[in-house]
């Protein structure tokens, strides 16, 4: 099992949260997904390492920013 964690710029709210998590969801390989709104961080379980840029163009088409992994 593969966890990174993302700082997500542009959220402020549920709805912003819904988007991302659903848009992250979608990519393949992934597993879970958690959004902390209060802190920006967005949180990708995956059975093996997904590559970045799929999670960067969904959060993308979200219509968010990511401004950093950890």
């Amino acid at each position: 099992m593969s966890t990174a964690i993302y700082t997500v710029k542009g959220m402020t709210c549920g709805h912003c949260v819904s988007s991302v998590k659903e848009e992250v969801t979608e990519v393949a390989g992934v597993t879970g997904v958690e959004v902390d709104l209060a802190g920006g961080l967005l949180t990708v379980e995956s059975d093996s390492p997904v590559e970045t840029a799929q999670i960067i163009a969904a959060v993308e088409a979200a219509g968010y920013e990511v401004a950093d992994r950890s």
